[in-house]
């Protein structure tokens, strides 16, 4: 038989309801009642720092553009898109000329200015849906979608053309440094992998720096619009009828 529990239990029943009715009252302080609470601030912080890892997994520190993991992740699914909609996208692959020639000369700062001047640059000559990444090192990509050859290579030339007008003024000099870059479209009619199709830009990009570099360099026009041309109000027609 349990004795002298009279004083204690009714004790203990006021705790446990004391303790339910803070947590109730606590609640009511939420947000929802417009009073800050400290669970909620809590939560902030965590979703803070959640953007911020995120910002670091699909972006380069130095100049903020996206870096190479999210244009691994990107390519494809524009591709996939291209196949779908039977519209034409390209891709430009950036090369700053003689860079490591501008670190040994003038030092890794003065490098890390110049990339960054590029990456502004970039973003400065494309459209809000085309997606500009740090490739690694001093290279960049742009993948531009539901584009044709003829545009993504004016695209190019005026970013070439930006690039070779810039002079970095700073203490002790100034510089000026040039791009090549090479371009092609991936078309529906000739599906090939990702791979496969940065492995062609990226040889129209050898082919910029072999020939003396600061220059584009693409495929022959004629050779992809005798196959696009021809049918692309049939094309455009396709796509507004199924859409992307």
């Amino acid at each position: 038989m349990i004795t002298g529990g009279g004083s204690r239990w009714p004790l203990l029943s006021r705790m446990i309801h004391s303790s339910m009715q803070t947590k109730t009252e606590s609640a009511r302080l939420c947000p929802n009642e417009g009073i800050t609470c400290p669970w909620w601030n809590e939560l902030s912080e965590l979703r803070q720092r959640v953007d911020q890892l995120q910002e670091l997994v699909s972006h380069d520190p130095l100049t903020g553009l996206f870096n190479f993991r999210h244009f691994s992740d990107t390519l494809p699914a524009v591709l996939e898109k291209t196949r779908r909609s039977l519209r034409p996208s390209c891709l430009i692959i950036v090369d700053l000329d003689h860079f490591k020639n501008i670190n040994d000369t003038w030092g890794h700062e003065i490098g890390n200015i110049a990339l960054k001047r590029a990456a502004g640059i970039l973003t400065q000559q494309v459209r809000m849906v085309d997606v500009v990444c740090r490739y690694g090192g001093e290279e960049f990509v742009v993948i531009l979608p539901d584009t044709r050859l003829r545009q993504a290579v004016e695209v190019a030339e005026r970013i070439r053309r930006a690039i070779e007008q810039t002079t970095l003024v700073f203490d002790g000099g100034e510089l000026n440094f040039t791009a090549s870059m090479g371009v092609d479209v991936y078309r529906s009619e000739a599906p090939v992998s990702s791979e496969e199709f940065i492995d062609s830009v990226d040889k129209l990009l050898y082919q910029a720096k072999h020939a003396g570099r600061n220059r584009v360099c693409h495929r022959d026009f004629a050779e992809v619009e005798s196959v696009t041309q021809v049918s692309q109000d049939e094309r455009d027609a396709l796509f507004e009828l199924f859409g992307n």
